[in-house]
């Protein structure tokens, strides 16, 4: 399936758990224990930003995470940006600017993005999120493929054991060492 199709089906299972964020919302811990939800709708943005960037072969800059005091405006514009860049002829083919990876590669990663950091954002505010199923599968073996890389990158931290009768779901989140079980 094409990667903007993809996209924009993450973009679709995202947006309603970032829309129903509250301002109260914004101090509260994620699964990501260096974010509150007010940094990691930042970094979740500023992620959509760069890859758009990627997309059309410039460089991205992930040296600092700017803040987006307008991220309930700026999140489904930028994201659908983000769907119609990997979406134009020649976007997923060849390597993606600095990260030096092939673009086919670098779109999974934001889709990797949009999609785990919709799950951290969802637990972190009470509400519940299942990704689309074919991203699921492509984020699956995405994290197959990258992920003794990304935790040599510190994206992923080690692998963590996966509770007795984890959903597919669950089990993925463990891969990337993240607690499946972590509430609020």
């Amino acid at each position: 399936m094409k990667l903007s199709v993809l996209l924009d089906r993450a973009r679709d299972h995202a947006l309603p758990v970032i829309a129903n964020i509250s301002d109260d919302d914004l101090t509260k811990p994620t699964p990501c224990a260096d974010y509150d939800v007010s940094a990691l709708l930042d970094h979740l943005l500023h992620v959509v930003v760069e890859f758009q960037k990627l997309a059309v072969k410039q460089d991205a800059d992930f040296s600092h995470t700017p803040n987006y005091p307008q991220w309930r405006e700026q999140f489904p514009a930028e994201t659908q940006k983000l769907v119609e860049a990997w979406g134009q002829p020649g976007a997923d083919e060849g390597i993606a600017g600095n990260m030096q990876l092939p673009a086919q590669t670098v779109g999974g990663l934001a889709l990797l993005d949009l999609t785990i950091h919709a799950w951290d954002l969802a637990q972190a505010t009470g509400q519940s999120f299942e990704p689309d199923t074919e991203v699921f599968d492509e984020v699956s073996n995405l994290v197959a493929q990258m992920g003794p890389t990304a935790i040599e990158w510190n994206v992923f931290k080690p692998p963590v054991e996966a509770p007795a009768g984890a959903s597919p779901m669950q089990q993925l989140l463990a891969r990337t060492g993240r607690d499946p079980r972590w509430s609020a």
